[in-house]
């Protein structure tokens, strides 16, 4: 699946690639390499809407899929397990309700940073207002390193696993259970070379 969206992508850029609709080129206004328009017309439009309602849709049905699965899953669990080993439902619909909001969290970062460079490029085409494809560029940027930002920002698990590699001087690791009264270790020797 993988190589068949690469090569989707690559044949959808075939036309700008050897202009013969619309063509490559900087764009002076935006500071940015583009599909120019090539004897008035170009694919521009079409491709930003593509690229972002396909995406949309994809991302929707996805994360729905993972939720049910997830969902399924525990069911499926709580239905096997003993009475005593039960978990109550108030802890069930947190769950959910949690994993419902990282995934709506993480969809609308998506929309955020990806709509307004769509809109700029389908509404502003003549680019009349170049400030406003350069900050809508730099959002689409931005949405490579938002979503470890959203994972901290939500699970204390992830704060702890960042905090440990950013900060291991500062990282206390909590152990629960008695400490250990001893400690072993594995020696291994290597032939000594006079």
């Amino acid at each position: 699946m993988l190589i068949a969206i690469w090569i989707m992508s690559f044949s959808l850029l075939i036309p700008p690639l050897l202009s013969v609709w619309g063509t490559l080129g900087l764009d002076r206004p935006t500071f940015s390499c583009t599909i120019l328009k090539k004897n008035g017309s170009s694919p521009k439009k079409m491709l930003f809407v593509l690229a972002f309602i396909v995406p949309c849709v994809v991302i929707s049905v996805s994360y729905l899929c993972i939720y049910w699965r997830v969902r399924k899953s525990r069911k499926n669990l709580e239905a096997h397990a003993g009475p005593g080993k039960r978990k109550g439902g108030g802890f069930q619909r947190r769950e959910d309700s949690r994993v419902t909001r990282l995934m709506l969290t993480i969809f609308l970062c998506f929309l955020l940073c990806f709509m307004p460079l769509m809109l700029a490029n389908v509404v502003d085409d003549k680019i009349r207002i170049p400030i406003v494809h350069v900050i809508a560029s730099i959002l689409a940027w931005a949405s490579a390193v938002i979503n470890p930002f959203i994972y901290a920002g939500t699970n204390k698990l992830y704060r702890e696993a960042y905090r440990q590699v950013l900060c291991p001087a500062s990282s206390k690791i909590t152990m629960t259970g008695p400490k250990p009264t001893h400690s072993h270790s594995s020696k291994v020797s290597s032939p000594q070379t006079t």
